[in-house]
């Protein structure tokens, strides 16, 4: 019988991850990878909406504190920034890496030794952050690591706008789905982020995370090691739609999940030009989202308290 609270990666047979490895990998000749299908071959251009090739490019990879407290732990989750995002969202906190590019180009098989090497100092799992277009790379990645010893959990911490066909392929490989829900409307999802499909593309994905993993399972330390935890950012104006992502994922998806109601938002990049995200969240546009969790029954999860702009 299996042990629930091994990574599931432990378990998917060696030819299997070669199978997935090989699809992956032939399918970035014609990338389909995220929903963008921009259908370029990235081995030889990075002209797609995610401007990477084939080779990986990291920013960092250090033990990070500041994730939710079934994640972050004690320890620390082993953290791993990737460059670039197929989003385009104006205000992106991690714009330097996401949308500027930076970090570094390293191999799998040194993708791999960063996950090791963050196993080492004790890191509860392996948090991979923005990692939609580098799926192949990932996963051959998490292959040569658990021949080298890996065993914690695998966290995919996504902005939830993802093919469900991607990420079948991370089925039994990853634990713990940790996606965004930015919005639930068209509209501002494409003056935002540059993604006019998002509300149709971010439902089906989290029933799909839903599916594999199911909601979060906590240690007797309260330590996650798999599931799904949805994180949803309060915007200025109620661009985000709170009420009817909460609608969506209360009738949808279940009330067991788990979320983190997020108040951190400030404006950086370009949307100082915007004048509807060039402000903080007020103390009244979080505590009417609250409310809407206590609407919806959704009592698993975190709020936060932070310094709010007042109007």
């Amino acid at each position: 019988m299996r042990e629930e609270r091994k990574p599931g990666y432990l378990f998917l047979p060696d030819e299997e991850f070669e199978r997935r490895i090989e699809v992956l990998y032939r399918r970035m000749e014609k990338c389909n990878i995220c929903p963008r299908n921009c259908g370029i071959n990235r081995y030889v251009t990075n002209k797609g909406l995610c401007r990477m090739g084939v080779k990986l490019k990291i920013a960092s990879a250090n033990l990070h504190f500041g994730e939710e407290p079934p994640i972050s732990g004690y320890r620390g989750s082993g953290t791993i920034f990737f460059s670039g995002c197929p989003l385009r969202c104006k205000f992106c906190q991690n714009y330097p890496i996401s949308q500027l590019l930076n970090g570094n180009y390293i191999t799998e098989e040194e993708l791999a030794e960063r996950m090791l090497e963050l196993q080492e100092r004790g890191a509860h799992n392996i948090n991979l952050v923005t990692p939609t277009h580098f799926v192949p790379q990932i996963i051959k990645a998490t292959y040569i690591a658990k021949k080298m010893g890996l065993r914690i959990p695998l966290a995919y911490n996504t902005s939830g706008y993802e093919s469900v066909e991607t990420l079948r392929y991370l089925e039994g490989i990853v634990d713990i789905y940790m996606p965004d829900i930015k919005y639930s409307d068209n509209y501002w999802a494409r003056k935002l982020s540059a993604a006019p499909n998002y509300w149709d593309v971010v439902r089906p994905a989290i029933k799909e995370m839903y599916r594999q993993v199911g909601g979060l399972k906590l240690d007797e330390r309260g330590i996650a090691y798999r599931g799904v935890l949805i994180r949803h950012l309060v915007l200025p104006e109620g661009v985000a739609g709170t009420e009817k992502v909460f609608k969506f994922i209360a009738e949808e998806v279940g009330r067991d999940v788990y979320i983190s109601l997020m108040s951190q938002y400030f404006p950086a990049y370009r949307a100082f030009d915007d004048p509807v995200v060039n402000r903080r969240i007020t103390r009244r546009e979080y505590e009417e989202a609250v409310k809407l969790l206590e609407k919806y029954g959704l009592e698993n999860g975190y709020i936060q308290e932070l310094y709010f702009y007042e109007m």
